[in-house]
């Protein structure tokens, strides 16, 4: 029996007695993983080991700024066709 078998059977069961059908599988899961990814920086904050060249999301900004003002200097001197 896999979860969606098991649901069903909750929310059949649940119907009968007049209960409150239990969340759908999955309902939680990116919530659960942000609480993990957030619980597994602050550890890492704790214990000193805070990850060199920052958040993953600054370095990704700063390397498509990066390529950004590249393309830009490049189109700028491009010969005229």
């Amino acid at each position: 029996m896999n979860a969606l078998h098991q649901y069903l059977f909750d929310t059949y069961r649940a119907a009968r007695l007049g209960e409150p059908p239990p969340p759908a599988p999955g309902t939680y899961d990116v919530a659960l993983l942000r609480a993990v990814r957030d619980r597994r920086r602050f550890d890492r904050v704790v214990a000193g080991r805070c990850r060199a060249g920052g958040d993953l999301s600054l370095r990704l900004r700063a390397a498509l700024h990066r390529r950004h003002l590249h393309r830009r200097r490049h189109l700028r001197h491009r010969p005229p066709c």
